[in-house]
């Protein structure tokens, strides 16, 4: 079990990027959260197999059709044991 927190910059906001990671997690055994930032990011914690957290980081250095990703902060964390997966 790994953990990844992600930040996504760019237009991130507004292109159902969070619903598309939702539902892309719940697709797989990934628990974690999703939210919109202040600034105009998308924040995402995974946790889960290491296989289906990266597909899920790899997902989120593109985002749905309409988003324009121009960054991503990847950060390695603890697992907490978290279990399901929402949008905040």
């Amino acid at each position: 079990m790994i953990r990844r927190r992600v930040v996504v910059h760019g237009l991130v906001q507004g292109v159902f990027f969070r619903d598309s990671v939702r539902r892309r997690a719940l697709t797989t055994n990934v628990a974690g959260w999703v939210r919109n930032n202040a600034d105009g990011s998308v924040e995402a914690v995974f946790e889960g197999p290491p296989d289906e957290v990266d597909r899920l980081v790899a997902f989120s250095h593109e985002g749905p059709r309409g988003a324009r990703v121009d960054r991503v902060e990847t950060l390695q964390e603890a697992p907490q044991g978290l279990s399901g997966f929402v949008i905040g």
